[in-house]
């Protein structure tokens, strides 16, 4: 087997980067005894075992991902997350500081479970790191008005995906867990620059419009740290009174704020002359 072949799953991490691996990777922390769930081919395991000082317990079922993360392993076994007895698999093993689990959960029948049987696996300070993509992003939104629900090899539509969560169902997903998130991160990309740009490129600029309002339409993936409901330290909503806002949103507030005041004869005066010098609104 050539362990050198291109892994679908396998990308570099900027490690400084607001990627959501990047994230994953400073909240996991230095010097942590990880157990990462659905390892892959080691993109963000080797770098918490390289520069993080990590000792890294993998699960993973791809018989080529794991004959390429191994060398980056205290240890590596082979796991169906889909089975509901991959727990047992770590019987007698020592609790870790950070279960992790980058991109995980929407690939199996059965999230919510998974994530219940993870928190048996932390020690009494430790933490569990998890990052989801947001199907309410603004591109998904597109494929559904253009009648096209793009799979794809990867991204938020990966034809292996088989779970779907807006912010609402990741907050559920933990709730029901009894955990609480305690830190989030987000990864904020425009319809434009996602693997659905074409899609996004049919609909009208009103439509584009309307749906950049919502404040939550470039949230691309969402990185949370959490713990147990008995664990210190306060929970944290994705979907606060007053949710995170982009560059994006900020400027279709200020649009809309300002047409509120005038008239349908203004605004397309407005427009026309802009049209002029090459902006549309």
């Amino acid at each position: 087997m050539n362990t050198k072949e291109k892994h679908k799953y396998d990308y570099g991490i900027d490690p400084s980067s607001e990627t959501a691996a990047a994230h994953v990777i400073r909240m996991v922390g230095q010097k942590k005894r990880v157990l990462e769930v659905g390892c892959g081919p080691g993109s963000i395991t080797k770098i918490l075992a390289r520069q993080g000082q990590c000792r890294v317990t993998g699960l993973e079922q791809d018989l080529v991902a794991i004959r390429k993360v191994a060398s980056y392993c205290e240890a590596i076994i082979q796991a169906d997350l889909n089975c509901g007895e991959w727990p047992r698999l770590l019987d007698g093993v020592e609790r870790f500081d950070v279960v992790v689990a980058a991109d995980v959960l929407e690939h199996l029948y059965d999230p919510w479970t998974t994530l219940r049987e993870m928190i048996s696996f932390i020690n009494p300070t430790g933490y569990l790191v998890i990052s989801l993509p947001h199907v309410g992003h603004a591109a998904v939104v597109s494929c559904l008005i253009n009648g096209n629900f793009e799979y794809r090899d990867r991204g938020l539509l990966d034809h292996t995906h088989i779970r779907f969560f807006g912010l609402k169902n990741i907050e559920a997903l933990f709730a029901q867990a009894d955990l609480k998130i305690i830190e989030a991160k987000y990864v904020f990309k425009s319809p434009e620059r996602t693997e659905f740009a074409a899609s996004w490129s049919k609909l009208s600029r009103t439509m584009q419009y309307t749906l950049k309002r919502n404040v939550h339409a470039d949230v691309y993936q969402v990185v949370v740290k959490a713990v147990p409901l008995s664990y210190p330290g306060d929970s944290v909503l994705l979907v606060p009174s007053k949710p995170p806002r982009t560059v994006a949103t900020s400027l279709a507030s200020w649009k809309m704020r300002i047409g509120r005041r005038l008239s349908p004869q203004v605004k397309q005066d407005i427009r026309k002359n802009l049209g002029q010098l090459g902006i549309h609104l």
